[in-house]
């Protein structure tokens, strides 16, 4: 142990974060916009000589300054982030590193759940962790054609119903798994019970939390790619080698994704999906997006509706089973956030 102390960095203190982001850049990395607690070792002139960062049960954004590197400092870092994540009650903790790091985090008790070869590896603290969420999909598979499709639903549309609806038709088992960070405007209780009753007329959908294991663009880390077409990428591909993994679990050979006409990300998002999943034997359909008045209906015309209180352009956008969550008593401090958000179009 070193006689150096950590110490947490609070938003306002501005002088700290300075030192903080020169410190990062020396790494090449830029501090992540998503994190909720940023931590510092200090040298006995109160400079910063190390430094990480926890995002929700991530831990993230590490530095050790070039002249104190090979002392130990970065363990202390880490020990000291999961004392503060174990105090939060979070005991199940991931992480993303550079390819060259990952076998330092190896030796600190990380397992290695996916890789994108040069970019990025993608690891958390259970050897058992992926492991059991794999055997545990592997008890719903099914015999036939199995296809898989992953979805947000902020909120669940007739966009997305289509899409399942779609997609349910032309395999004997769709595995429809939904986003379960907490990282969008409508939680993910509401958006997981909307996207049930939504589907609940199809005989042969199975219904999935994602977990922590399929990555929402919101807490991509993307503080060590160093463009957004290299962050998009990153996305793309790490979710593809987690996916192979599940989509071997359920002899998934089909996924369906919604064409999403308005979104740069999406459409460069789909583009790689569709060269790489054939390779590993999964065939990709990019189904057109259903259509409103014209327009396709996207979940982020819907939360302007909502907004807006539209009540009458929100009825020709989603099920009735999601326009009568929205106008029930217990919609309303879902109603408040999005109201409260400012833009809620996101792309």
């Amino acid at each position: 142990m070193s006689d150096y102390a950590i110490s947490q960095v609070y938003p306002s203190d501005k002088r700290s974060l300075a030192q903080i982001d020169a410190l990062l850049q020396k790494e090449g990395i830029t501090r992540d916009g998503n994190l909720d607690y940023i931590c510092a070792m200090r040298d006995d002139d109160d400079e910063i000589i190390a430094t990480g960062s926890c995002f929700g049960c991530t831990l993230r954004c590490f530095a050790v300054s070039s002249e104190h590197q090979g002392e130990g400092l970065l363990n202390e870092i880490i020990s000291h982030l999961m004392e503060v994540q174990q105090a939060r009650g979070n005991l199940h903790l991931f992480l993303y590193t550079k390819v060259k790091s990952a076998k330092f985090f190896g030796d600190l008790g990380f397992h290695e759940i996916a890789r994108v070869d040069g970019t990025l590896v993608f690891m958390e603290n259970r050897k058992s962790g992926f492991p059991n969420y794999l055997k545990n999909l592997e008890k719903t598979k099914k015999q036939g054609v199995s296809a898989a499709l992953v979805m947000n639903a902020n909120p669940f549309t007739l966009g997305h119903q289509y899409l399942v609806e779609t997609a349910a038709a032309q395999c004997d088992t769709l595995h429809l798994f939904v986003l379960s960070e907490d990282a969008s405007l409508v939680p993910f209780a509401v958006r997981k019970k909307l996207v049930q009753a939504g589907v609940a007329h199809i005989p042969n959908v199975v219904l999935h939390d994602s977990g922590p294991y399929i990555i929402s663009s919101a807490t991509f880390p993307s503080y060590f790619l160093k463009d957004e077409a290299a962050v998009i990428d990153g996305h793309a591909r790490l979710d593809l080698a987690v996916f192979t993994k599940i989509a071997q679990a359920l002899n998934v050979t089909h996924r369906f994704v919604g064409e999403e006409p308005t979104s740069q990300v999406t459409g460069l998002y789909n583009k790689i999906m569709a060269e790489e999943l054939p390779k590993a034997g999964i065939q990709c359909h990019i189904i057109p997006r259903k259509e409103a008045g014209s327009k396709a209906i996207s979940a982020s015309t819907v939360r302007v509706a909502l907004q807006n209180g539209d009540w009458e352009t929100l009825k020709t956008l989603v099920p009735r089973t999601t326009f009568d969550y929205f106008t029930s008593p217990e919609a309303a401090p879902v109603l408040a956030r999005i109201r409260k958000a400012g833009n809620v179009v996101h792309y």
